[in-house]
């Protein structure tokens, strides 16, 4: 079985900075997209941003110039470096993947479970 652990959320003033981290497990063969998503109370969950192998990211308006997402594909972790944050980003953060799973080669999306991000105002 696969599984993402997000780790890295917490309480920042705003202005703050925190570094999100989801590190993948398991039967993994290869893992094309990896992102974060994020759900507020009342909300629908978002799509925060995401990045490919090959290392391009996308971003919602919301975030592009204040987060920054990455990779290291050798220990299957994507991570969500967040600056400038405002009470706005304040959410459950959860990690995304699709994910190869080996021996069959089958494709499935994972989630993490989530971490919290509170930002005060």
């Amino acid at each position: 079985q696969v599984q993402l652990v997000e780790s890295g959320g917490g309480l920042v003033q705003a202005g703050g900075s925190l570094r999100l981290s989801c590190a993948a497990s398991g039967n993994i063969a290869m893992i094309n997209v990896m992102g974060w998503y994020r759900q507020a109370p009342g909300n629908e969950r978002e799509l925060v941003a995401q990045i490919i192998r090959g290392g391009t990211g996308i971003y919602a308006d919301s975030v592009k110039g204040r987060f920054t997402i990455s990779r290291d594909n050798a220990k299957n972790t994507v991570y969500l470096q967040m600056n400038s944050l405002k009470s706005e980003d304040t959410a459950v953060y959860y990690c995304n993947a699709e994910i190869l799973t080996a021996p069959k080669l089958v494709r499935n999306t994972y989630w993490g479970q989530g971490t919290q991000v509170t930002v005060s105002s």
